[in-house]
């Protein structure tokens, strides 16, 4: 055998294990990663349970003269979902410092129920009640209140929302004077 012999042969050789040299080996190939994809969490809005929170905004009052300026305080409730409909109750005290014709008001507490339209995530609702309000001089009187709000679901436990009210009293504390207000507040709850 010559060394041209030997020389084609381990080419041969080389060339017929060359392919299933390159054909892989006993361990299989990782897996490539598998990327998930983000999922949006649609928020079903169950409004049933209670609620805290706190709310800011702007009242005009009308007791003898008009004028306008900030309120806000907190508010607290429990609402039932019955499906399309939600009805619920509760409290809100807001403080403010809005003088008008010579006489200011300092606070006022709700006692409101309320009834709504289930849109999910979302609650359109109407709003009424008794309204107890301070004014420096002429004391503290209870009216009433009506009004709508929206309330917002942003997670299963946080919700933000707006309302406008509409209060009256007539005769403030005997006093001769009737008092209105007008009051738009926004608003964020914690729900439990």
């Amino acid at each position: 055998m010559t060394l041209k012999h030997i020389l084609l042969g381990t080419i041969g050789a080389t060339m017929i294990a060359a392919p299933a040299a390159f054909a892989g080996s006993v361990t299989p190939a990782p897996a490539d990663p598998v990327v998930a994809t983000p999922v949006a969490v649609a928020l079903t809005g169950d409004w049933t349970g209670g609620y805290v929170g706190g709310q800011i905004g702007f009242g005009d009052v009308d007791a003898g003269g008009s004028d306008s300026g900030a309120i806000g305080g907190l508010t607290m409730g429990y609402d039932h979902d019955f499906g399309t409909w939600v009805l619920g109750a509760g409290i809100d005290y807001d403080f403010a410092d809005i003088t008008a014709g010579g006489n200011t008001l300092e606070n006022m507490a709700r006692l409101k129920v309320r009834a709504g339209y289930d849109m999910g995530a979302g609650l359109l609702y109407a709003t009424a009640g008794a309204a107890r309000a301070d004014i420096d001089t002429l004391g503290n009187d209870t009216g009433y209140f009506a009004g709508m709000g929206y309330e917002h679901m942003v997670t299963e436990k946080i919700s933000v929302g707006g309302e406008v009210l509409y209060h009256a009293f007539d005769n403030f504390n005997g006093s001769g004077t009737d008092v209105e207000a007008t009051t738009a507040q926004v608003r964020a709850t914690f729900r439990f």
